[in-house]
Parts: C-alpha cells; structure tokens; sequence
C-alpha cells in the first residue's frame, strides 16, 4: 500500500464515519426536548468544546471517529503503540517496517479470523434461540386463524383485500410493515417512519418473497418468519439475534410489475 494510498483510505475512513454517526443524532432529538442547554463538558454527547484550538478540536474529532469506525470493523485490539508509531512514521516519510503484501495479509489474516470467531460465536448463541423459536411457531399454530405452510412460515390475516391482484417473485412492491421479535421487541417500522417502502420483492428475505406471493393488494398480514426464512444465523447489527423467529405485520400497498 503506497503512502498517497495510505492517507487517502485513512481519510476515508474517517469521513465515512463522520457520515455514519451523524444520522442518528437527528433521530434523537425529540428525546432531548425540554431538557436544559447547558451540559457538563465530560456528558457523552455535549455540544461544549473544551479545546483552545481548532486544530486540537478537528485532532481529537478524527482520532475518535477513526478508533469508533475501527471498533465497528473488529479492529479494536490493536496494539496502540504501534499504531501510533505507523501514524508517526507515515507522516514523517519513515520507510514502512512491512511491505504492500504484508500489510494486506496481515489485514486478510485478521479478518478471516474474526469472522470465524462470529460465526462460532453466533452459532452458539442461536440453538437456544431457536429453540424458542421452534417452540413458539408449534403453538402459534394451534391458534384459530394461523396457517402454516410446508415451508414452516405462518401467516395470519388482518385485512384482506378488496383486489385480487397478487406479485410474483420478479415485481417491485409497496409496503407498509412493523417487524418485532418474539418478545415485541420492534426493530423495524415503515409506519413509524410515516412512509411506505418499494422494493424487488426477489431481494429480500424468504420469509417474505413466500408470504407476499399469496397476498392481494389491500390485504395486511402477519408473518411469523422462522429463522431459516429470515436473517438465521447473520442478522443485520441491531437487536435481532442470531437464529430469531420474527413476526412482521405487512400491508400490501400496491405492484409494480
């Protein structure tokens, strides 16, 4: 990796994470209203800067949003000394102590490794989840109104349509959804959101593909998802743990074919 190389993903690294933690800050504000302006300066979260400078203030902000974006990459037991010294030697033109292909094994090394070490660790977490899941699902279905197909997803219906036009697995659709976990947990809500979502109804979860096909535009269902026809044992960062049965409340809006 050259030097210009070098700088340039540092550079980006950062500004994508800048960009990364900004957007949830807009969704936090009504729980900040009515509350005082003034906060300590050492409250997580403060607009109060206590640096003299603008270059001591945008040093701190670059070094925090590095090691946060690190931390999210898995690279956050590194060796500190050593990461400065590289710091250190890059901006004083110092030769590297490791060659372009060193650095990416090293990189490629660390990296397979980790994500070894998640699936096992996500494996491990998703028997007793799933579990839970094969358990609720085998209940829920004695309920009156539940039916559950070969594939093991139930559905029941809330709405139905008054059209009796339904997708394929190649039409784009609109939705309105809630998605929640066993526990009611929401993870998930176009409603809230206040806006609909379109999407190629091929891209998403099995789960779905299967349970919009039989719906007509108008109906609102509820999905109840088994693991292995949503996310199994890789679920997107957020609550939803690995191996989880997910229950989604889905209105068909509209097809685009």
């Amino acid at each position: 990796m050259t030097k210009t190389t070098l700088l340039l993903t540092f550079s980006l690294l950062t500004i994508s994470s800048f960009a990364q933690v900004k957007k949830p800050a807009t969704a936090a504000k009504p729980a900040t209203t009515g509350k005082p302006a003034a906060k300590p300066a050492a409250k997580t979260g403060t607009t109060v800067n206590p640096f003299k400078s603008n270059a001591d203030s945008i040093s701190y902000a670059v070094g925090l949003r590095i090691a946060q974006s690190l931390k999210g990459q898995g690279f956050d037991n590194i060796n500190m000394t050593l990461f400065e010294k590289a710091m250190g030697d890059f901006k004083q033109n110092k030769p590297s102590l490791l060659s372009d292909e060193a650095i990416q094994q090293c990189i490629t090394t660390f990296q397979i490794k980790a994500n070894e070490a998640k699936a096992k660790e996500n494996a491990g977490k998703s028997a007793a989840t799933r579990k839970e899941g094969l358990d609720f699902l085998a209940q829920n279905g004695k309920r009156a109104g539940v039916v559950t197909l070969p594939s093991g997803l139930q559905y029941e219906i809330l709405k139905a349509g008054t059209d009796n036009t339904k997708p394929t697995i190649n039409s784009k659709v609109k939705c309105h959804y809630t998605g929640t976990l066993l526990n009611g947990t929401k993870f998930d809500s176009s409603v809230d959101r206040g806006e609909p979502i379109t999407f190629p109804l091929g891209n998403v979860i099995r789960g779905w593909q299967e349970g919009l096909q039989l719906m007509t535009v108008g109906s609102k269902w509820k999905l109840y998802v088994p693991a292995d026809m949503g996310y199994g044992d890789n679920p997107p960062p957020g609550v939803i743990t690995p191996g989880a049965t997910l229950v989604f409340e889905v209105e068909l809006l509209g097809i685009e074919n």
